[in-house]
Order: C-alpha cells, then sequence, then structure tokens
C-alpha cells in the first residue's frame, strides 16, 4: 500500500517540474501513518500561512512607515486625501491586469469553496489577497487584513492537500488549518484561531482530527511571536479587575454591540447592493469609492487605515493623540465635542470599510469589528462617568471589541478569546462572555444566518448546521439527468411508439415539438390498454395518448426544490427542461445513490 501510494505521486509528479522536497515530503506520505502525515502537515501548512500572515503585516506595517516618513506630503489633510484613494484604485488595476478581474474574496468564499469545489482553492489566492489587501490597506484603505489572510492560509492548505493527493476530508481539514494558522499569526491567538475553525469555517463539516489544527495554531503564533515587533501586533493590557458591579453595564453594552452589528450588516449590504448594481467599469467604481474614503478619512482621520492605533490611543487614555489631527485641533476641546467625535467615527466606520471594499479594495470585516467595538465601549464608558457612574473606561473598550466583533462575524467564541489573548485579559472572561453573548443573542433575534453568507446559505451554496441539508447540496443533478429516454413528435402513429418502448432501455416516451418543447409523456399505463390492438396502430396518434407532465425540474432548481417536486407528486421519474426545452429525465434513486456515495466521502470514518 505505500508502494502504491509513492508510485502514484510520482506519477503525478512527472508530468510536471519535480521538486525535491516535494518527492520528500511524498515519501514521507507513503511511510507515515495517516495521523502521523497529517500532523507533519499542520506544522508544515500551519508555519506556511503564518509566515504568509506575518509578511502581510509587516508589508502594510512598512508601507504605512514609507508613506508616514519618507513622502514629503505638505499637509495632513492632503495626505489623509491622497493615499485611500490610490490604494483602492491600484488595487482595482492589479485586479485587472494580473488577476483576472476575479471578484469572489473574504470568508464565504473560502465557505463556498468547502460546499461546492471539494475544498479546492484556486493557486492563485495563495498570494493575490496578499497582494490586493497590501496595497489597499498599507495606502489607507478602511479594511482589515485578517480575512486575507485567512484565505490566503485556506488556499495554501488546500494546495497542499491537492499536491500529496489527499482525500476531501484532509484537504478540508488542512485547508481549516492554514485559516487558523493565519488568524493565529495575525493576532498572535492560537486558540482564537483555532475557535474561528470551529465556528465559521468547519460548520456542518463533520471531523474528528483535532491535532493538525492546534499545531498549526501554535506554528501560526510562533512565527508572529517570533518576527513581529511588539509595535505591529496586536497586544493590550487590562488595567482593572473585574468588579460584580459592573454586571448591569456590560449587559447593556453588550445589547449595544448587537444593535450596532445589526446596523453594520444592513448598512454594508446595502451599500454592496450598490455597487454592484452600478452600472459602471470597474476602475470608475474604484475612483468613486475611493473619493468617499477619502473625504471620509479628512473627516475622521481615525477612519484610515487598520485602526488599531487609534484602538490602542483609547484603551491607553489618550483620546487627544486621536484627534489632535482632526479638524477639532482648530477648537478649544470639550470632552462633549470629544463624544461627538467619537460617535461620528463609529457611524461613519461602517460606511468607510463596506466603500473600501465594495468599490475595488480587498480587506476584511476582522479590523473594522475591534475597530468599532472600542470605540463603542469608549463612548458608553465615557456616558456612565458623566451622568455619575464611575466603570473602568479601558475595560470597556476591551470588552466592546469582543461585542461588536462577536455579533458581526457571528462568532462568540473566537471573539472571546481573541480579546481575552490579545489583551493578558483572562481576568476579564466573565464580562468577555456576557458582551459576546449579550451581542449574539441580539443579532441572532434579528438574522438567525450570519449575512454576510446568508444569500449563499438559502441558495444552499455553503454548509450550515443542518448535516444532511449540507450533503444533499452538494449532490450536482445535473450530471444525473438521462438523455437516453426515448422522444417522438405528436404526429408519431401507435404502431412505432410500440416499437420504441419493445426496443427501449425504458418504458417512458416523450412527447417533444419541432422545437424540442415538452408537449407530454407517455408511459406503459396510456399504451397497455391499447398496445396489442393492432387495429388501432394506425388510427392513433402520439398526441392522442400522452398526458401533461405531474411537473418539470428545471436545471436552475436547487436540489431541495427537486426532491420536493419527488415528494409531492410521489413519482421516481419526473422531466428536466432547461431554458424551456427538453433536457433528459432524472430519476429519485440516482439522487438517492449519489446521496449515499457523498455520505461515505464526507463522513469521519475510515
Amino acid at each position: 500500500m505505500a508502494f502504491y501510494k509513492f508510485q502514484r505521486g510520482f506519477r503525478q509528479f512527472s508530468l510536471r517540474k519535480v521538486r525535491s522536497y516535494e518527492l520528500v515530503i511524498h515519501w514521507l506520505h507513503a511511510k507515515l501513518t495517516r495521523m502521523q502525515f497529517l500532523m507533519l502537515s499542520g506544522v508544515l501548512v500551519g508555519c506556511a500561512a503564518g509566515l504568509a500572515g506575518v509578511l502581510l503585516k509587516m508589508l502594510v506595517h512598512y508601507i504605512h512607515y514609507f508613506i508616514t516618513n519618507k513622502v514629503h506630503i505638505s499637509t495632513q489633510l492632503i495626505f489623509l486625501a491622497l493615499f485611500p484613494f490610490l490604494g483602492i484604485v491600484l488595487t482595482t488595476i492589479i485586479v485587472i491586469a494580473f488577476f483576472k478581474g476575479q471578484s469572489r474574496k473574504g470568508i464565504p468564499a473560502i465557505l463556498y469553496e468547502i460546499a461546492q469545489n471539494s475544498s479546492l482553492i484556486p493557486r492563485i489566492k495563495m498570494y493575490s489577497q496578499i497582494i490586493q489587501s497590501a496595497v489597499t490597506v498599507g495606502l489607507g484603505g478602511s479594511a482589515g487584513l485578517e480575512s486575507p489572510i485567512a484565505v490566503t492560509g485556506a488556499a495554501i492548505g488546500s494546495n497542499y492537500a491537492r499536491v500529496y493527493n489527499l482525500h476531501y476530508k484532509e484537504r478540508t481539514l488542512l485547508l481549516a488549518a492554514g485559516a487558523t494558522a493565519g488568524i493565529a499569526s495575525a493576532f498572535n491567538a492560537p486558540i482564537a484561531g483555532m475557535m474561528f475553525a470551529f465556528e465559521v469555517l468547519l460548520t456542518g463539516v463533520i471531523f474528528s482530527d483535532f491535532l493538525p489544527l492546534i499545531i498549526a495554531a501554535v506554528c501560526g503564533s510562533l512565527i508572529s511571536k517570533i518576527i513581529l515587533q511588539e509595535e505591529v501586533l496586536f497586544h493590550f493590557e487590562s488595567q482593572t479587575p473585574f468588579n460584580y458591579y459592573n454586571v448591569p453595564f456590560y449587559i447593556i453594552l453588550g445589547i449595544l454591540s448587537g444593535l450596532y452589528a445589526r446596523y453594520f450588516a444592513i448598512l454594508s449590504g446595502r451599500i454592496e447592493h450598490f455597487f454592484k448594481h452600478l452600472k459602471w467599469q470597474p476602475l470608475r467604481k474604484a475612483i468613486f469609492g475611493g473619493i468617499i474614503v477619502s473625504l471620509l478619512c479628512v473627516l475622521m482621520p481615525p477612519l484610515f487605515g487598520e485602526g488599531y492605533t487609534s484602538i490602542k490611543q483609547l484603551a491607553g487614555g489618550h483620546v487627544e493623540r486621536m484627534v489632535q489631527d482632526s479638524f477639532l485641533a482648530y477648537f478649544r476641546l470639550e470632552e462633549w465635542m470629544v463624544l461627538i467625535f467619537l460617535g461620528c467615527v463609529l457611524l461613519l466606520k461602517t460606511i468607510a470599510t463596506a466603500v473600501t471594499i465594495q468599490s475595488g479594495g480587498n480587506g476584511g470585516n476582522f479590523a473594522p469589528s475591534l475597530f468599532a467595538g472600542a470605540f463603542l465601549g469608549y463612548f458608553f464608558a465615557a456616558i456612565c462617568d458623566a451622568i455619575g457612574f464611575n466603570v473602568p473606561v479601558t475595560n470597556f473598550v476591551i470588552v466592546g471589541m469582543a461585542g461588536v466583533m462577536s455579533g458581526v462575524m457571528y462568532a462568540p467564541l473566537t471573539a472571546i478569546f481573541l480579546i481575552a489573548e490579545s489583551s493578558s485579559g483572562y481576568d476579564l472572561f466573565i464580562p468577555l462572555m456576557i458582551v459576546s453573548t449579550s451581542s449574539f443573542l441580539m443579532v441572532k433575534w434579528f438574522s438567525a444566518t450570519w449575512p454576510e453568507i446568508k444569500q449563499l446559505a438559502d441558495a444552499g451554496k455553503i454548509f450550515t448546521r443542518e448535516m444532511d441539508k449540507n450533503i444533499l447540496s452538494a449532490v450536482s443533478f445535473g450530471k444525473l439527468v438521462d438523455v437516453t429516454t426515448p422522444s417522438t413528435s405528436p404526429q408519431t402513429p401507435l404502431r412505432e411508439l410500440v416499437e420504441l418502448v419493445k426496443n427501449g432501455p425504458l418504458s417512458t416516451i416523450a412527447v417533444i415539438s419541432a422545437e424540442q418543447e415538452l408537449k407530454g409523456i407517455i408511459t406503459m399505463d396510456e399504451l397497455r390498454p391499447v398496445m396489442f390492438d393492432t387495429e388501432v396502430y394506425d388510427r392513433l396518434w402520439a398526441r392522442d395518448l400522452m398526458k401533461a407532465p405531474i411537473t418539470e425540474i428545471n436545471m436552475n432548481d436547487n436540489i431541495s426544490d427537486v426532491l420536493r417536486k419527488f415528494d409531492e407528486t410521489q413519482t421516481w421519474y419526473l422531466p428536466v427542461v432547461k431554458e424551456g426545452k427538453l433536457a433528459g429525465f432524472l430519476s429519485k434513486s440516482d439522487i438517492l445513490a449519489e446521496y449515499r456515495l457523498l455520505m461515505q466521502e464526507y463522513s469521519d470514518t475510515e
């Protein structure tokens, strides 16, 4: 068996340029047990994805450093107006020129590939997301890097599994391991990376191999900790121990976080809809979106880039540093003015992020949700202090990030562990759980499905927590359509119909027009009373015997609609039409046989 595996891999390598390390790994694949090879793969994928995450973080850091310290611009106003515009426009040009205008990006793209493409992610995504998001965010686009890092890591894991001939289960596991390592390296938070894989990527996927995920998360986090400098990492320190007297305020903050997350989802969805239906060329959309984001950054400088610097200023109580580059610098600073400024930044962040991504930039919602949560936490704590309630501002900033992220990403465990690991705030576990859970329950009350994937979930294009539906969604009934069913015209005499049934493999005849439109169906029930009466062979025609089909299956129907039609009609054989013309017939038994095969492939048993 080991020799066969090695021989099969060697044949594949012989078809392309052979790399020595690939031969070594494939030899190990042949020699090691399945779990041993998966653990080795977790190390390799985790290190590669971790390095990719570190590379992206460093690229953005040095781009920021270059445009801030090496590019001499006379005023901050021109700086804020120029670079976000350039980031979005240059990203769009790069996508058009080098990546063939690819549009599917973000976490929903990974979920789609898991469900619809057997966890095979195009190789181009191993580097395209790094280049695009580095340009967008590095030059000031108001988005985050973590989603592109997750997509890059997932692509690395998927293509590693493809090279070494791994099956769907292992491929999905290593895809998730790559994304896990990417998130772990971005935040130096291995547990959060694992929670992200469990809550978001592996929803509806049956598996029990946790070790490769753990190993990949550790590798990604270690690489980040070794290479990245402190100022690049997302790290805070909680300052005040948890006081249970503040529990009511944490509950209120959780509810506010959920309401803000719902606002984020609705406004982002409307902006996405606006840009998708805007009948402009991509470059023109990018110019339009770049102008909007630049204007927002001029009005509210904290909207520039990821915003982690602003979060650290809020957590450290240095709000004055944040407003010194804004229009408030020209006024005598009052507390109420600062609150209005922070409130405006909070509300406009959603617009800046959605326009950045939808107009042609590349980024995600991780950083924006953390940014908004920090501002919401500070805003709420400041109001509480103003009306006489003394609450720990820094703790509310930290916990607010978990609340908004939980509501925006529909991932409360990821949010809890991410903030706990990034802030060394394990003593804040109780308020983190209160705020994240309250926010999550609030958004679930509005929508049971994460809005970012709702359209794909409703169409059955991604996996959900309903396991049977997940496997059914992977059934492609188009390849099961039987095109061998005999067909005839309405003018065919009974004599010829009897011959068709006698010589054909099935007892069903489709009656079609000259334009291939289905007019009716003739079965044995219609033929049996007359087929032995030779006197009517030349007096009865197909049009006299045919009956209208009970229902038709359209090639655009999803598999759930197809099975519903079978159940409603209590039949096992239905016609399939495509653009009004007969494409063939579909058997319910063929669908069930395909379902059983997929059950064997997707199950976790060997």
